[in-house]
């Protein structure tokens, strides 16, 4: 038997056994193979991961040290650029897209615990990202 990772035309990717990859194709081509997720019956062969054993170990890829610091930055001004500042009115605003009452968009601001409740209660996702207080911000 022979596993082979499958998958359909929705995307869902699941394994199949067979006694050959002629069987697979023939039983793929009668329409006996179908997506367990949706019962797609457009299916494909993907590659699969394998291990290969060597004889002598590979050598190490030598990789660069993370700067933690440098990449909590980068994400702080990620989110700045690309998301609109609420405030205080996060949970209110969140509300309002969920149910199409402003336009979608990424937004950031503030919540209570009380208000983050909510916003779980009503099936919202949100992120919580700590910001950091620039220089300027705590001068005033």
């Amino acid at each position: 038997m022979i596993a082979f990772d499958l998958e359909c035309s929705q995307g869902h990717i699941f394994e199949g056994w067979f006694d050959s990859l002629e069987s697979f194709e023939e039983q793929n081509m009668k329409g006996l193979v179908s997506c367990p997720s949706c019962d797609d019956l457009n299916i494909r062969k993907v590659l699969s991961p394998v291990a290969v054993k060597r004889s002598h170990p590979a050598p190490a890829a030598s990789q660069e040290e993370i700067d933690y610091h440098k990449l909590a930055k980068e994400v702080v001004e990620y989110v700045k650029n690309n998301s609109e500042d609420v405030g205080t009115k996060f949970a209110s605003e969140a509300l309002k897209i969920h149910y199409g009452v402003a336009d979608r968009r990424s937004i950031r601001g503030s919540a209570t615990e009380e208000e983050e409740k909510t916003l779980k209660k009503e099936g919202i996702d949100f992120l919580k990202v700590p910001f950091p207080v620039s220089d300027t911000e705590k001068k005033n």
